[in-house]
């Protein structure tokens, strides 16, 4: 019977691995928030990360990992831009429902998130070590 040195590692790299999910679609909503055109002809539509828990039936352990990604359905916003290319025949350009200082706080969550998680990684693998010292 071996000893788990560093528990909770498992659910602690499932949670780094869905903020990183998460940071990255943050990216692409920001990169995405004038874009009135997509690969289908829409305009972008804001993305959404849900997490969901899962548990280990082996370990009992629980972790976090993406459930989905989908499309915010709140409102776009329509720009008077007669120039634009995408504008109709009243000058309105359908716009994104994004708003970047939104965005901006989500990933700064997400990345605060991400860096407390590696934190339990780096205390995990520091008591790990002090444990096999005190064995030799």
């Amino acid at each position: 019977m071996g000893m788990n040195l560093l528990p909770g590692i498992n659910s602690t790299a499932s949670a780094l691995n869905a903020e990183k999910v998460r940071m990255n679609i943050v990216a692409q909503n920001i990169a995405n928030a004038q874009t009135t055109r997509d690969a289908n002809g829409q305009v972008y539509r804001r993305k959404i990360v849900s997490f969901e828990s899962a548990l280990d039936s082996a370990t009992g352990q629980t972790s976090v990992r993406v459930g989905g990604v989908t499309n915010d359905t709140s409102p776009t916003h329509w720009l008077y831009n007669p120039g634009h290319p995408d504008a109709n025949e009243d000058g309105m350009v359908e716009m994104p429902n994004v708003e970047v200082s939104r965005e901006m706080v989500d990933m700064i969550t997400a990345s605060r998130s991400y860096e407390a998680n590696l934190q339990m990684i780096r205390t995990a693998r520091q008591m790990a070590k002090q444990v096999l010292s005190i064995g030799s």
